[in-house]
This record gives structure tokens, sequence and C-alpha cells, in this order.
């Protein structure tokens, strides 16, 4: 098996270089003396900033780019298998992976890799977690799924001490890393397209558990349904954490500001600290993944006026719980939560922002989460005032034709809630437009492109 060393650079090539996750990376390898050379379909602002860092990249795939110098490939799952390049490679006998096994084996070459899991809340604590350890100083290299402001972008690329990465359970990903520490956030049924069902989820949970050595820690939630499932029998520290936990970290005294941003006391098994924490991100479930930042910064021995200062600084990161501007005296926010607990979540954080009436436009994503997770979608969306409906996302999957958002509109009359359905998002903005009062809460969400709808009634 091929291992990458940070110390030994070569030229690597990268077969779909423009996502973010392989444009992070392949900027991380340049930056630490690799000739990067990578395609993809079509030139984006993301090759453009590549092609200026001095990374080489070319626009269509073609077997001619590939050549014997190269000293490994790295495509991402959705390149096909007859891709051109990728056949070019395994007949010159280059060593090929795909990208969460590269991310792997880049996470061997620091002497602390955390990895962030869950079903959601990922990226929020994983950002956390880096204001933390920047404002210690740490010097941290970091990987996180959605726009971090601090770093101005999804990666920063620091020392060799410190790795803290956003870990996906989908295709099993995370299963390729190799954390010294982890969090496990929750565990729910969701890419049921790919997982049979919740227990197949929490085996391969229990697999990155596992992935843990002696000597370092898991950090999950003591909410967590047969938690010993997870946790038996591991080689590593094990803390848990819950802001109701009578166990491990806990949060006492929680109140509220008027923007539903919360103030605690850290309690370790139920005993007051004396360490007092205020958040800059609103809901009762960023007092969780606070505290599971704070076990980790804990185990490291990050200074507790830096664990203070870091969690202060974090406002939130792009798509989550983002305030977009407003109009005619009604407020925007668009989030990404695209699954029932995500949704219940912000809209528990919603009711604490200051509003008169609340608005929720939600647009599913995938056709498949639609289907399976049909009755707790339409019973999460039961939590705001008024709720409009945009069509399915369809992301990876092409429309089965049996499964819509009138299915869930349905779902939710069923269950004596009145949702309103719209083919178009001109639609939906005229219709928001004419019905949003002064002093109204929208919610644009989902993780699909329904955060325009908010963005065009922005100009308006």
């Amino acid at each position: 098996m091929y291992q990458i060393n940070l110390n030994n650079p070569c030229k690597v090539y990268f077969t779909g270089i423009g996502g973010i996750s392989m444009s992070g990376f392949a900027e991380l390898l340049h930056k630490n003396g690799f000739d990067v050379y990578g395609s993809d379909i079509k030139e984006s602002k993301i090759t453009k900033h590549l092609s200026s860092s001095g990374i080489h990249i070319v626009y269509g795939q073609s077997a001619s780019n590939i050549t014997n110098d190269i000293g490994f490939l790295v495509y991402t799952a959705a390149v096909h298998p007859d891709n051109p390049e990728l056949k070019a490679a395994k007949e010159l006998g280059i060593p090929i992976m795909e990208r969460a096994e590269m991310v792997g084996q880049v996470m061997k070459n620091y002497d602390n890799a955390v990895a962030v899991a869950g079903t959601h809340g990922k990226t929020t604590t994983t950002s956390m977690l880096s204001h933390i350890y920047l404002a210690a100083h740490r010097n941290p290299t970091i990987s996180v799924g959605g726009i971090l402001a601090v770093i101005n972008g999804n990666i920063r690329i620091g020392g060799k001490e410190d790795f803290i990465i956003e870990a996906c359970e989908y295709t099993n990903s995370f299963l390729k890393f190799h954390p010294t520490a982890g969090i496990i956030l929750n565990i729910g049924a969701d890419h049921l397209d790919f997982f049979k069902d919740i227990d197949d989820i929490r085996l391969s949970f229990r697999k990155f558990a596992e992935l843990i050595p002696a000597g370092g820690i898991l950090a999950i939630n003591s909410a967590t349904s047969n938690i010993s499932y997870i946790t038996d029998n591991l080689k590593c520290k094990v803390e848990v954490f819950g802001a109701d936990s009578p166990d491990g970290y806990s949060a006492s005294g929680i109140s509220y500001d008027v923007n539903g941003c919360s103030s605690f006391e850290i309690a370790k098994s139920g005993i007051k600290t004396g360490r007092h924490i205020k958040l800059n991100v609103t809901g009762r479930h960023n007092i969780d993944n606070a505290l599971a930042a704070i076990a980790i910064a804990d185990y490291y021995n990050i200074p507790e006026e830096a664990i203070s200062e870091g969690l202060l600084a974090f406002t939130g990161t792009e798509r989550r719980f983002e305030v977009k501007g407003s109009f005619n005296g009604v407020t925007i926010i668009d989030d990404y939560a695209h699954h029932p607990e995500e949704i219940q979540a912000t809209l528990d954080a919603a009711a604490r922002y200051p509003h008169k009436h609340l608005w929720c436009v939600f647009q599913p994503h995938t056709y498949s989460r639609t289907r399976s997770l049909l009755p707790d979608f339409a019973h999460a969306l039961s939590l705001a005032e008024n709720v409009v409906l945009a069509d399915i996302y369809a992301a990876r999957e092409d429309d089965p034709g049996d499964i819509s958002s009138k299915t869930l509109q349905q779902e939710m009359e069923k269950h004596g809630k009145k949702a309103h359905y719209f083919h178009s998002f001109k639609e939906i903005e005229d219709f928001l437009y004419k019905h949003c009062t002064n002093g109204d809460l929208l919610i644009t969400m989902g993780a699909g492109d329904v955060v325009n709808i908010g963005e065009d009634l922005l100009k308006r």
C-alpha cells in the first residue's frame, strides 16, 4: 500500500481537482512541496485560485494527461471506473487512491489528528475546535466542511503537530481515516441510500471508534442510544458529554441572551468547575457541540482562557443559521439543515431568536432521504409557524417518480399542519414577498440551492 509522506514530496495528480475537498488537499500537498497537477471538466473560481498558486491544471480528462513520473493519483468517488485518467494510471502502474484514503494517509503525518464525526453538527464543532486551537496559537492544520471566516475558506495549512478534520460517515469514508482523537456528536438514521438501517450506521460508528489508538481519546454524546455498544473495550480513553449529562462534561446554569445565544458553567460529573462559557451561536444543540470541543481541548491541555476565547469568537459558519440580511423588516436566515433532527434543532434555536412570525422555506435533499424519513420531516417542520416547500433537490439521484415535495405536503396535512408548495423559486419568492411582514423571521433551509430564494428577496 502506497503511503503519503509529507517529508518526501513527489508529483501527484488529482482527477477532479476542482471539488471543495479535493482542492483543499491539493493546496495542502502543494504547500508541503509536492508538484501538484490535476484536471477538471471546466474552469471555476476554485481552479483559478489553484492555478494562481502554482498548481498545474488541465480542463478535460484524457489518458494523455497521465505520465509515468506521477507518484500517485487521487480521485473522487464521483469518478467513474472507466475514466480515461484512472485507466491510464492503472496501466502505468501508478498508485491510485480515492479521496478519503488520501485524507487518511495525510492524517498519519500529524502528531495529533482529531476527527469530528456525527450525523449532524460536524461542521460547527470542527469550527469551534478550530477557533479554540487558533486562540491557543497552536498553528493547526484544518479541514472543515463549510466556509469558516477565520481561515477564509475550508482549509488551513498549519504545522504538523495538530490536524483537525470533519469526518463524514457516508460511504464509510471516515473508516479510512487515522485519528488519534475522535468526537461522536450523535448517531441517527441518514444516508439510507448507502446504509441498510440504523444498526448498519451504528456498526460504522463503532468501527470509527475502534480506529482511535491507546493513548488517544473518544468524546461521545452521553445521549447516544446503547452507548456501551460504541464504547465497550476500546483501546482509547472515553469521555462523555451532553448539556444534561450526569457524567462527563455537562452545562450548569444555562441562560440565553436576546438572540438565543447561551451562557453556562462547565460541570464535570455533576460538579461545577467555576469555568464559564459564552457562545455566540444560537440553539441548545450548540451547547453539546461546545462541550465536545471542550473535552478534546482539555485532553490536549489547551489553556482554559483559550477555550473560552475561541468559543466566544466563533459566530458560525456559512449556511449554519447564517443571518443574510433583511427586506421590508423581515430577517432572513439561511441554514443547511436537511435531516429531521437538524431541522428540529434549527427551529428550536429560531424560537429563541427575535421574531413576530416564523417562516420556514424547506427544500428536501434527495428522494431517498425524503422517502425514508417522511413522517419525521413532517413532524420536525411542524415546529415552524408557516412552512413553504420547494421541489426536492436531486443531488446525486434520479427522480424515481413516486416521491415529491407534494408528498411531504400531504404528510404534513395528515397531521393537521398546513404547508404551501410551489414548483418554482420565483413562485415562492413572490408568495413570501407578499405575505411576510415587518418583524417576521424567514429561514431558508436545506442542503441544495434554496439559499438563492433568500438572496433573491434581498435584491428586490
